[in-house]
């Protein structure tokens, strides 16, 4: 038995369970509230139109993905941000970030090269003099 496949297969699961859990868009407003600072379920539920229950179990679908922690001061049992897992997220959607550089960079030689010499004496295009001021960006493409 491979123990690092297993470690690495008991990293993608949690991966998984992370992804699952920022899928929803309350919890991830949860989670940008306790980012602020720790709450108890009443001021995490105050911005939302849903019940206290339904709060609730968000909370624990983000405490079972390891997002978030609970603690008891009081009476009050707060929810506190778990960083750990958001790290693990990012750094795996990071090695995709030099993929779609490396892609953009190979479309913008292509535009380049599709575009060709500007003409002299003119504007550099035929397409209502829009140059778009030898920018080769492709329009809508955001490269960072």
């Amino acid at each position: 038995m491979n123990l690092g496949g297993a470690a690495q297969e008991a990293g993608q699961d949690r991966l998984s369970t992370v992804f699952a859990a920022l899928a929803d868009p309350i919890r991830r407003q949860i989670l940008a509230r306790l980012a602020d600072g720790d709450a108890n379920v009443g001021e995490l539920c105050a911005p939302f139109a849903v019940s206290q229950p339904a709060i609730s179990r968000h909370l624990k679908v983000l405490e079972q993905a390891g997002l978030i922690s609970r603690t008891r001061q009081a009476t009050a049992r707060l929810s506190h941000l778990e960083a750990e897992p958001l790290r693990e997220a990012t750094a795996w959607l990071a090695r995709y970030r030099e993929y779609w550089e490396e892609a953009y960079e190979r479309l913008d030689s292509l535009l380049v090269t599709l575009q060709g010499p500007a003409p002299e004496g003119g504007t550099g295009s035929t397409h209502g003099g829009n140059t778009h001021g030898g920018n080769t960006k492709a329009k809508g493409v955001h490269h960072g």
